[in-house]
């Protein structure tokens, strides 16, 4: 996928006020539309002429291509970085797969996918529209609930025409229990509404930091545990730390490498409450002492065990 130049385009510079972009975008539209031009390829460059021109005279879209390009040259193969828009407020002005098929595989890797938050209704008294943005959390904070100061950035247009990205701070009430694509919605913090009808609501999407220990999908926590090889073959009590708080967890004499263990009720609280799914992982200790070999030493002269044999 190739980074396209929006600016260069339509013939415009990267600090153009929205009335130069919209003036640029009016001449080549009656130099390239399709109906009227002669050149031999006013369709394809019409295309383009679109495409660029839905970006730039968005304040939104605007803000992410000049985000996402600062490092890109025309005809760079380029790949949004994971999560780009973390922490980027969106109004509802995205675009559809179906409004995508006619514009490049980079208009729709992008815009395609930004949030789509509903709209508020029409007319001289309509509520404002509701704004969307993807925050991070961390795990625990989905075990007790907690209060954040969430920093959101959201394009704003000055008098002049150009776009700009304003921070802003909010402080934000976790909900226990909140899981991996929730929406947690505050009220009255999207766009303001027309002729005195209500503001629209601000909806946070949330995601979770990496954890350095667990995977979370649902409600569920998925750990990697590491198990000495007599703690496998023995059994073994091994003390566990969770986000809720210790546990003790039994593993069965004759684990082998792999098994999967499963804690009901242990995972992010909920009504039900998400499990507790533990993979085991046998670690071999080193044979890098005298003593250490002696022992490996004994173990293959009398267990006589093989395992590459088939049962």
């Amino acid at each position: 996928m190739q980074y396209p130049d929006y600016y260069q385009v339509l013939g415009v510079a990267r600090d153009a006020p929205a009335r130069d972009i919209k003036k640029a975008f009016r001449r080549l539209a009656r130099q390239y539309h399709p109906d009227i031009s002669k050149e031999p390829d006013a369709e394809k460059r019409m295309k383009e002429i679109n495409e660029a021109y839905a970006v730039l005279s968005d304040p939104e879209k605007r803000a992410a291509y000049d985000q996402l390009g600062q490092n890109y040259r025309p005809g760079q193969e380029f790949r949004p970085p994971p999560d780009w828009d973390a922490g980027f407020e969106f109004s509802s002005k995205g675009f559809s797969p179906e409004e995508t098929t006619d514009f490049s595989d980079f208009f729709a890797e992008l815009f395609g996918q930004m949030h789509s938050a509903r709209r508020g209704g029409g007319g001289f008294h309509a509520r404002g529209q509701d704004h969307l943005a993807k925050v991070f959390l961390d795990l625990e904070d989905a075990f007790t609930g907690a209060v954040r100061e969430i920093s959101l950035r959201a394009p704003k247009m000055d008098a002049a025409g150009r776009v700009h990205v304003e921070t802003h701070t909010l402080s934000v009430k976790i909900p226990k229990g909140v899981r991996e694509g929730q929406l947690i919605r505050l009220s009255g913090q999207g766009e303001p509404g027309i002729g005195g009808a209500p503001s629209g609501d601000l909806l946070l999407e949330v995601h979770f930091n990496p954890h350095p220990r667990f995977r979370v999908e649902g409600r569920n926590l998925h750990l990697d545990l590491p198990v000495a090889p007599w703690e496998a073959a023995l059994g073994a009590i091994i003390p566990l730390d969770l986000p809720s708080g210790p546990l003790k967890l039994r593993i069965p004499a004759g684990a082998q490498h792999g098994r999967q263990l499963q804690v009901r009720g242990k995972g992010i609280p909920g009504d039900p409450p998400g499990d507790l799914i533990l993979d085991i992982r046998i670690v071999v200790p080193p044979a890098d002492t005298p003593r250490a070999r002696e022992l490996y030493e004994t173990m293959a002269r009398e267990l006589a065990f093989d395992p590459r044999q088939r049962n």
